[in-house]
């Protein structure tokens, strides 16, 4: 009798500890990324002046009125060796194709002031539109579930949209193969050709 009421104390036991830990971890996960609803309008300020609205689509993003541009997403970081070399390319990238294109970068694996994301934009001539806002952890979780990317990140990073879609890219690492995103630095000249075929898409 005493090894059955045993039994029975540790069956209990194992529900509440198994219950308290699948809460714990739901909490923890519900903490760490909460999924955007299509619709969802988030507000951006960039350090270098100005504001921008992205609104969720389906499966990516658009700016509001700027719906028919070309959207790139850049996650870099003010620490990032690659990120200081391909500021001023980047610039360069925007400026030849401000009428069709947009560039939003996201400040990512840091916790830094407007301030310092500013001189990095002055010291390498980061002149798109640069984010520092407490949002860019969860814009860039949700496009990295939207990719299904799920290796390793490194800085940079970078995918591009069109009408709210992930636009297949070159992969400059594998030759000849397509992916939905740009790893590390990559050359401007290349996305530039991967630009002009998406500006001729439907």
């Amino acid at each position: 009798m005493k090894n059955k009421y045993a039994l029975l104390i540790l069956l209990l036991l194992g529900y509440f500890i198994s219950a308290c830990s699948n809460n714990e971890e739901k909490i923890q996960n519900d903490f760490l990324f909460k999924e955007y609803n299509q619709g969802d309008k988030i507000v951006l300020n960039s350090v270098n002046g100005g504001s921008k609205t992205l609104i969720r689509t389906q499966k990516g993003f658009i700016v509001e009125g700027d719906e028919n541009k070309v959207l790139m997403f850049d996650f870099f970081g003010t620490f990032c060796a690659p990120c200081k070399e391909e500021a001023l390319e980047l610039s360069t990238l925007w400026k030849n194709n401000t009428k069709q294109f947009f560039i939003i970068g996201l400040t990512h694996f840091e916790d830094v002031s407007d301030a310092e994301v500013k001189k990095f934009a002055d010291d390498y001539g980061a002149y798109y539109f640069l984010s520092n806002s407490n949002e860019n952890s969860r814009i860039i979780a949700q496009i990295l579930k939207d990719i299904n990317y799920q290796s390793m990140e490194q800085l940079p990073f970078k995918v591009v949209l069109k009408n709210g879609i992930y636009q297949e890219l070159t992969d400059y690492w594998n030759e000849g193969k397509k992916t939905y995103f740009y790893l590390g630095k990559v050359p401007t000249s290349l996305m530039q050709q991967d630009l002009n075929l998406i500006y001729g898409k439907k």
